[in-house]
């Protein structure tokens, strides 16, 4: 690319430091708003391997980012994850999600079927996470998980209600009688 009437080099540097300076910010956003970010050196996947990556990933309200690391740590300063900087060395990606655990699943579940996915660490937050660390969030249960067990929890004792309300007279009859009974032996 020319500047019309000008020096092609400053034109170009002056494109790649705008385009640079976009990846940076987009990079710190993903690191202010995400719960968690997996680190994974990547050497040797296929194409067909990453797309593969990045479905699961979709499919799991993830994200999944190849970025140079010069530029990655310059978007963690004063970022909650900073910590992830020291794993960014070779070629590495990203996997990052607003739920704490849905990327760290997707992660690790690659990564099982996968030996040239290698899981570095990351961060959860401002805590950092170590190989053993990303396993653990891992096995945690997800936002959606922990959303159903809740409801499911809240529901029970309505059910509950409703069946005793809904059953026949006979049988509340004899549930008062058996409290009566009880309050009375005591």
């Amino acid at each position: 690319m020319t500047e019309p009437g000008g020096n092609p080099q400053i034109w170009s540097e002056t494109v790649d430091r705008a385009q640079k300076e976009k990846v940076v910010e987009e990079l710190g956003q993903i690191f202010e708003s995400s719960g968690v970010v997996v680190v994974a050196h990547y050497a040797g996947l296929t194409v067909a391997e990453m797309q593969d990556l990045r479905a699961q990933a979709r499919e799991a309200d993830a994200s999944v980012r190849v970025a140079k690391n010069k530029l990655a740590k310059i978007a963690l300063e004063g970022k909650p994850c900073a910590s992830i900087a020291e794993h960014l060395e070779g070629m590495t990606v990203l996997t990052f999600s607003e739920d704490p655990v849905a990327a760290a699943k997707v992660s690790e579940g690659f990564a099982k079927g996968n030996d040239k996915f290698v899981i570095l660490g990351g961060a959860m937050g401002e805590t950092a996470l170590d190989r053993a660390g990303v396993k653990a969030v891992s096995d945690m249960p997800s936002r959606d998980e922990l959303i159903a067990s809740i409801v499911g929890c809240i529901a029970a004792p309505a059910s509950n209600i409703a069946g005793a309300i809904g059953a026949p007279a006979s049988n509340i009859a004899s549930i008062v009688s058996t409290i009566e009974e009880k309050a009375e032996a005591a």
